[in-house]
């Protein structure tokens, strides 16, 4: 058995600050955080659906509060952030090969957000 000491690195709270590439990553992990909100507000909202009318106006009036709608607004903006990230790196991590010709990254991409505007348009439809 050694006497020696293992190497540990100190990493301090502000090891991401340093670098342009760790503050994006950073910040587009930070996403998540009015995300968790939006999604804590919808469970909420279902289940007061659950419980009955009364419920449910509470929480339509609930949802209806500044704060919460500004929430909701950095929930979006920051899941159109996290999505435009997302779709920019997938041509990167999956090639995609037709007839052995690689397909352009532009037309991935405009791919990608052309099916969220379908899906979002059906959604708008149906609600």
């Amino acid at each position: 058995m050694s006497n020696r000491k293992p190497y540990i690195r100190e990493t301090k709270r502000t090891w991401w600050q340093g670098h342009p590439f760790y503050q994006y990553y950073m910040v587009r992990e930070a996403t998540v955080l009015p995300l968790i909100l939006f999604t804590l507000f919808l469970t909420i909202g279902l289940g007061s659906l659950v419980k009955g009318p009364e419920s449910w106006q509470h929480w339509l009036q609930f949802m209806q509060n500044p704060v919460v709608i500004i929430i909701n607004c950095i929930a979006l903006a920051g899941s159109l952030f996290h999505a435009f990230t997302y779709f920019k790196m997938m041509p990167q991590v999956v090639p995609i090969r037709i007839k052995g010709q690689l397909v352009s990254n532009k037309l991935i991409i405009a791919t990608q957000w052309g099916i969220v505007a379908v899906i979002s348009l059906i959604v708008l439809y149906v609600v």
